[in-house]
């Protein structure tokens, strides 16, 4: 064997053990690659939010530029390598598999999250607004009693529900509602405060400060043009940590109508005041003979700016719900507000019961201060409306209280009338009262306001002088009809009401002057005798004229 047969027979094993250690380092890279590709996870079809994270690099690698020939790149390569990916067998789990990922339906696509359920929601668009109506709705938790709230608190597991106000009652019910992921949907009247934000005030607390008030911030009001007195509908959220109040999340509806359509609206100031031209018809059944008197002696206008001077005890809260029954009945379209300053709160009661409007109220026990605020409150909501054409009816009950409370509230000026007025004090009530209009391009607003005389104060008297020339429409009443117990208590000859040539017909005019010249010969107790009884033999003031000469 020559000596180079020799040296190969000597350096054979050494070969064969570095091909071995090759074959064997490269078997571990081709099975590290293999893992790496098995634990690669299957992109989502559809585009992915936010950036793009490296496939198969872990959780710390660099997001891609957002370019779509990149991304649809690394999706084929992640699917290759998917696809590629060794098959375990079966029986043996997979140990790259992470039993904790969601499934692929759970995945949510761009703008398409997945409805979550809500506990007690319904989906019913609500018909004037198209809103969604929910089970935990404010505007359905206020008109609950006390006791279904009780319930609804029981059955929520509120600890210590039984010994909360009804406004803390329904704050905590919201909460435990929107930690059970329940829509929250609210409205009320917003008052705008110095600071420039504001709250959504609910009418079924006379719009008092309470828990469950909707802040609304400044942007909002910016944003939407909203003003003191705008009714608002939305979706709310409950408050956050350090927060007290539900927030104002999205507007719905401004005064019923689109928020779009709302910020469009010409300023009640700017509107152009006229006449009443059209006639609010009272006169409900034929037995009801106070609305039958008012709507021929003094007829009532939409715009109509009208005083019921009263005595004592002569009748005037009966007049104004008798008022309020006819308008409700004959005009439902009209929107009707009884405004009680400083009334006995078996009165509100017993108005709540017996009209269908809404009633706003601030008791004899309150300050005077909480009575400005309802009294301005309500004006603005009133003027608000009126900017979106309705009509709208202000029953006050008293404007000579309403008087008291602001010659309480305003600085001194120095300057005090007989009886202890300041010579300021009137100029907000008189705003108010004023306010009173028809408007010429659609929509109106009536106050019908009693002031008191006779009762023994000063100051009483003086107020009622003040107003005395302001109104278009007046409506004396009298004690000696009460004493006699003839009621209406109407004094005709000293009631009428300004321009009633434009609310009746000319027909009806004609007989209505002819039944003044009769009336005026009799005093006031054989007047309202001697109309009263032509009317019980008549259905309607319609065939009482037409018959007058029978």
């Amino acid at each position: 064997m020559s000596e180079e047969k020799k040296r190969e027979a000597q350096n054979a094993p050494d070969k064969e053990t570095s091909e071995a250690e090759k074959k064997r380092a490269a078997g571990a890279v081709a099975a590290k690659r293999a893992k790496s590709r098995s634990t690669a996870k299957k992109p989502a079809v559809g585009r992915p939010r936010g950036p793009r994270p490296r496939v198969g690099l872990g959780a710390n690698a660099e997001a891609y530029p957002d370019d779509d020939a990149d991304f649809a790149a690394e999706q084929a390569e992640a699917v290759e390598a998917v696809e590629a990916a060794p098959v375990e067998s079966p029986g043996k789990a997979a140990p790259h598999i992470d039993a904790k990922r969601p499934a692929r339906e759970d995945v949510e696509a761009e703008g398409e999250p997945s409805p979550r359920p809500r506990i007690g929601v319904s989906k019913k668009p609500n018909g004037k607004n198209g809103l969604p109506e929910s089970y935990m709705d404010l505007r359905y938790l206020k008109s609950l009693s006390i006791s279904d709230l009780n319930k609804l608190a029981d059955e929520l597991r509120i600890d210590g529900y039984a010994n909360l106000r009804r406004q803390d009652l329904i704050f905590k019910i919201l909460q435990a509602n929107s930690q059970r992921e329940g829509a929250l949907y609210g409205e009320g009247v917003l008052e705008v405060l110095p600071d420039g934000f504001g709250f959504l005030r609910s009418q079924s607390y006379n719009y008092l400060p309470g828990p469950d008030d909707i802040y609304v911030s400044p942007s909002q009001i910016r944003r939407f043009g909203l003003r003191k007195g705008d009714s608002i509908t939305g979706q709310i959220r409950p408050p956050k940590e350090n927060e007290r109040y539900f927030a104002l999340l999205k507007v719905e509806a401004i005064n019923n109508e689109l928020p779009e359509v709302a910020r469009d609206k010409i300023l009640f100031d700017n509107l152009t005041p006229l006449y009443p031209e059209s006639r609010l018809k009272l006169e409900t059944t034929s037995n009801q003979f106070t609305t039958r008197v008012i709507d021929l002696m003094a007829p009532i206008g939409m715009g109509q700016r009208g005083l019921i001077v009263a005595q004592p005890r002569t009748g005037k809260t009966m007049i104004l719900q008798a008022i309020a029954n006819g308008i409700t009945a004959n005009h439902p379209d009209v929107v009707l507000i009884v405004l009680l300053i400083d009334e006995r709160p078996e009165e509100v009661t017993d108005m709540q019961r017996s009209v269908k409007g809404e009633v706003v109220s601030s008791t004899f026990d309150e300050p005077a201060q909480r009575h400005v605020q309802v009294a301005e409150m309500v004006i603005e909501k009133a003027k608000r409306l009126v900017e979106h054409k309705k009509d709208v009816v202000i029953l006050l009950d008293s404007i000579t209280r309403l008087g008291r409370a602001y010659n309480t509230v305003v600085p001194s000026s120095g300057k005090v009338l007989t009886g202890g007025v300041d010579a300021n004090a009137l100029q907000r009530p008189k705003r108010f009262f004023g306010a009173a209009r028809n408007i010429e391009d659609g929509g109106s607003l009536t106050i019908i306001a009693t002031a008191l005389i006779n009762t023994g104060s000063r100051m009483d008297d003086v107020i009622f002088e003040e107003f005395k020339g302001t109104g278009n429409m007046e409506l004396h009443l009298e004690r000696q009809l009460v004493d006699r117990r003839i009621f209406p208590a109407i004094d005709i000859a000293r009631s009428g009401t300004r321009k009633e040539e434009l609310l009746q017909t000319e027909f009806h005019l004609q007989r209505i002057w002819l039944l003044r010249k009769v009336l005026n010969e009799l005093n006031v107790v054989e007047a309202m005798e001697f109309l009263l009884e032509r009317m019980r033999r008549t259905k309607d003031n319609r065939e009482f004229l037409d018959t007058m000469n029978q």
